[in-house]
C-alpha cells in the first residue's frame, strides 16, 4: 500500500467510495465532495490536507482529510476518512491514521480531534478510534438527530 497526496483523477473514485460505504448520507457526501473540490481546485489552500491510499496496482482504496483547528494551540481535526468497502478490515484505515499522526507530530501538533455519530451504525467506527488509543472526550446527545449523538474523540500527540 502507498499513501500519497490526492490527485484530480481521484475525485470520481473517491465519490464512488463515499457512496458505497453505506455510512454517509447524501448531505454528508456533498460536504465531503465540497472539501475534496477545495483540495483539488483551490491552489495554495492550507486548510485541508488530503492523503489517499492505493494498492500495488495503483487502485484507490481510501482517503482521509484533516486540518488545523483555527484559533487553537496546535489542535487538528480529522474531518473525513473512508475506505473502500471491499478493502475494509485490511488495516488501511489504521495505516492512514498512523500516517496522519506521524505527519502531525512533525508539524508539532498537540492534539487530534475526531467527530463521529452516536447512532448504532457507527458502533464499529467508535470502536476503531478507541482501538487506536483515542478517548471519548465529549458527547452531545441528539446532536445530528434524535438518537444520533455527536461523539468527539481526542488523542494527545505530545
Amino acid at each position: 500500500m502507498t499513501i500519497r497526496t490526492m490527485r484530480p483523477d481521484d475525485r470520481e473514485p473517491l465519490h464512488d467510495i463515499l457512496n458505497r460505504t453505506g455510512y454517509f448520507t447524501s448531505g454528508e457526501i456533498d460536504v465531503a465532495m465540497e472539501l475534496i473540490d477545495i483540495g483539488l481546485n483551490r491552489a495554495g489552500q492550507t486548510d485541508y490536507h488530503f492523503r489517499c491510499i492505493e494498492d500495488k496496482e495503483g487502485r484507490l482504496a481510501g482517503y482521509l482529510c484533516y486540518g488545523q483547528v483555527p484559533l487553537s494551540d496546535r489542535c487538528w481535526d480529522l474531518y473525513w476518512i473512508a475506505v473502500d468497502p471491499a478493502r475494509q478490515g485490511q488495516g488501511l484505515g489504521r495505516a492512514m491514521i498512523r500516517w496522519m499522526e506521524a505527519d502531525l507530530r512533525e508539524r508539532r501538533a498537540r492534539k487530534v480531534l475526531i467527530e463521529t455519530g452516536g447512532k448504532p451504525a457507527y458502533e464499529a467506527t467508535r470502536r476503531f478510534y478507541l482501538q487506536l488509543e483515542y478517548r471519548e472526550a465529549a458527547r452531545i446527545a441528539d446532536f445530528f438527530a434524535v438518537g444520533d449523538d455527536k461523539v468527539i474523540f481526542a488523542k494527545d500527540l505530545t
